[in-house]
């Protein structure tokens, strides 16, 4: 009798060295529990098929599908024969198998009416979509798909088949073969979950759980199995956030009450315009969290233009009244250049303290970036480091050894998807004690979903856009299908400008040269052409639809002071259109611009596109956002881009952003490099279960703040959120 299996067995031991060392090397999986917690990501069900028709270019994919016929033909530029092999899955969309090499055997054994499953990347070839040479395993004789299943993939046999995540090397059924294997030994740990828990919640047993999901006998008992297992998931991260929030409730922070008489006080009386209620509101809020000897630690979410910066500015004013400091980090020096010139703006005297005509208790703002030259950034760290600029602007410059502040009390991320955790905390360090914190996003994001929905940050929405904001018309322009409907986007560009307004025009790449992040590489290996690229498409548009127009470029690559002119010159009107990358889709604010021309929209996600098309519209005239694709109808890209010409609502592209790609892993896999550990629980779908999670775990760590009458959950925990994570999520 072979050796029981635990989760620390090396899969060397139970599926042999060969297959061992491509689970480890194409799936990063190790250990029978590795393999274990491996789950599938679906069940393919004889007689409820794929639908091919949905199938994207470029993506792995496994298909339940039905030979319908094949064909054999002379290769052109080499000898030997081409065989082509039609599947279908009963919705209408096919897909061509094509083998090379004289393959007759492969014939025979692929006749029309056999079911089987096919593995391998999707590419396009005149129109059609096919796969090249893929791996597969046939599923028994007949047309009906329901006929005996042989002997060697046994793993099938029942209705519900599960396709696993998988690679080229290490195709589905191979993986179920090895799970089967280890599945026949398996000694489940511990339950981990306390009992009560399990019986008030009505759960399954945790060996129950694992041995359903991966080889089901009813759906009614794959949904209980699921429903376990992201039960231990949603926990685990549950009980890590109160665990660290409860030891952290003591933390001590300076407390940044407002002064009467204070520069808030002066700032808000010469606002040129009046607050929402919302700012307000969410002003009251932020105003008592400073006041607190703890430190805040506050996401402010609004829509693009909802007003979050004043909101941001209104707090820092509140804390340099209290005698400390306050740092905006932003993403790009476009964008930190744009704040130091907004914020003067509104401060104006306030903000120029020293200066001639500046109010008589007036700060200074400071902008610190890493194009400052030698004279100009000594001057302005002195500023920063002797406490007389109350207010600093920068941007990763910020973080660097030799920026020292007086007293930082308040720490601003603005877009704060934009850096990493350790980026975030480089800024807080710089603070004697623990800094108030605010970090504010346009459109929620994956992990800022999952904090949201965890209760990890206080939540402040503003989702009133201030006065004089103009509607923003979308629309899909189908560049392959109607090529007319382009020709006519850019005469609709030439009548905004002639009207007297300004026009972005957006690509997804810079050009010829090194890549950088704002950057996809070149996507032709899937039989698409690379994506448009401004350097490119600029010239084509002053030579051609758009002649005779003032057209700039800005791109993340040209030098700053390059960056910074180009950008002043659109903002005072002295250029018609703007062709850049997404450098300009955070925060940007030229309200004069009316229309944006997104080319190759199907290479952006949801999010960017809501965050470019908020930079028109910005005034008093109405914006227009046309996304142009060469995305076939049907397509889930087209299906995207339809949804965000349908709504201006961002929250609700937030959801459907989170529901079509991966949602990130809240526990910081996704910037340490580590395998997700959050593999069933989602974020959008199972909020109702994680609110849950986090009731039981809060009345647990109220009663055994240690976890000391739960050993085998705190081993659990400590193995899901290890000490890295657990930082990763007291940081974030």
């Amino acid at each position: 009798m072979s050796e029981p299996a635990t989760v620390d067995t090396p899969l060397k031991k139970l599926v042999g060295d060969k297959t061992a060392k491509a689970l480890a090397s194409h799936l990063d999986l190790h250990t029978a529990g590795d393999l274990v917690y491996h789950f599938p990501r679906r069940y393919d069900e004889r007689g409820e098929h794929t639908d091919i028709r949905s199938l994207d270019v470029g993506e792995q994919v496994t298909v339940l599908a039905q030979v319908q016929r094949t064909a054999v033909r002379p290769m052109r530029q080499r000898r030997g024969n081409l065989l082509e092999v039609t599947v279908g899955d009963g919705s209408g969309g096919v897909l061509t198998l094509t083998f090379f090499g004289n393959q007759a055997w492969r014939e025979r054994e692929l006749r029309p009416g056999r079911w089987g499953l096919f593995a391998g990347k999707v590419t396009e070839f005149r129109g059609k979509r096919q796969l090249n040479g893929p791996e597969y395993v046939l599923l028994g004789e007949g047309g009906d798909g329901e006929a005996a299943v042989s002997d060697d993939i046994e793993e099938f046999a029942g209705a519900l088949i599960p396709v696993y995540p998988a690679a080229a090397a290490v195709p589905t059924w191979v993986i179920a073969r090895c799970v089967r294997v280890v599945l026949d030994t398996f000694t489940p740990p511990d339950d981990p979950l306390p009992s009560a828990v399990r019986a008030s919640r009505k759960l399954v047993g945790l060996g129950a759980a694992l041995t359903e999901i991966h080889r089901p006998s009813s759906k009614e008992t794959l949904h209980q199995a699921r429903r376990r297992l992201k039960w231990d998931e949603a926990f685990a991260v549950q009980v890590t956030l109160v665990q660290r929030k409860h030891r952290a409730a003591d933390w001590p922070a300076r407390p940044r009450p407002a002064r009467p008489g204070g520069l808030l006080e002066a700032f808000d009386a010469r606002l040129p315009y009046e607050l929402t209620a919302g700012q307000r509101e969410v002003g009251v809020e932020i105003a008592a969290d400073l006041a607190a000897p703890h430190p805040m630690h506050r996401l402010l979410q609004g829509e693009v233009g909802s007003g979050k910066t004043v909101v941001a500015l209104r707090a820092m004013l509140q804390v340099v009244d209290a005698g400390g400091q306050a740092a905006l980090l932003a993403p790009t020096e476009v964008l930190a250049a744009q704040h130091h010139r907004g914020m003067l703006d509104l401060l104006g005297p306030l903000g120029r303290a020293g200066e001639l005509g500046s109010a008589e208790h007036a700060t200074r703002v400071e902008l610190v970036t890493g194009s400052l030259g030698a004279a100009a950034r000594r001057r302005a760290l002195g500023e920063v480091a002797s406490g007389a600029a109350g207010i600093v602007l920068g941007t990763h410059a910020l973080l660097y050894e030799g920026v020292d502040f007086a007293d930082l009390g308040l720490v601003v991320v603005d877009e704060q998807h934009r850096f990493g955790v350790e980026q975030r905390d480089a800024l807080r360090a710089k603070a004697d004690q623990p800094p108030h914190v605010l970090v504010m996003t346009a459109t929620p994001i994956p992990r800022t979903v999952a904090m949201t929905v965890y209760g990890d940050l206080e939540v402040s929405t503003l989702s009133q856009l201030p006065r004089g904001r103009s509607p923003i018309a979308s629309h899909v322009v189908p560049a392959a299908e109607k090529p007319a409907y382009l020709d006519r986007a850019w005469r609709r560009l030439r009548e905004e400008v002639t009207a007297g307004h300004q026009a972005y025009v957006v690509c997804p790449r810079i050009g010829d040269g090194p890549t950088s992040d704002e950057e996809p590489p070149p996507e032709d290996d899937n039989g698409r052409r690379p994506p448009l690229a401004v350097t490119e498409v600029a010239p084509l548009l002053a030579e051609g639809p758009l002649h005779g127009l003032r057209i700039g470029v800005l791109h993340g690559r040209l030098p700053a002071d390059e960056k910074d002119a180009v950008m002043r010159s659109f903002a005072a009107g002295d250029l018609d259109v703007l062709v850049a990358t997404t450098v300009v889709e955070v925060g940007v604010d030229v309200p004069n611009a009316t229309v944006m021309i997104v080319l190759d929209a199907d290479r952006f996600g949801v999010s960017q596109l809501h965050q470019l098309r908020g930079r028109v519209g910005r005034g008093s005239a109405a914006g227009l956002c046309l996304l142009v694709s060469e995305a076939a109808e049907g397509s889930s890209a087209r299906e995207r881009l339809d949804a965000v010409a349908s709504t201006s609502d961002g929250f609700k592209l937030a959801e459907l952003d989170l529901e079509q790609r991966r949602e990130g892993d809240v526990l910081g896999a996704t910037q340490s490099g580590h395998r997700s550990h959050l593999r069933l629980l989602s974020l959008r779908r199972d909020a109702d279960l994680i609110r849950d999670a986090r009731a039981e775990a809060i009345t647990l760590i109220e009663d055994d703040p240690e976890l000391a009458r739960s050993p085998a959950l705190a081993a659990s925990v400590a193995a899901l959120v290890d000490e890295d994570r657990a930082e990763y999520l007291e940081k974030g």
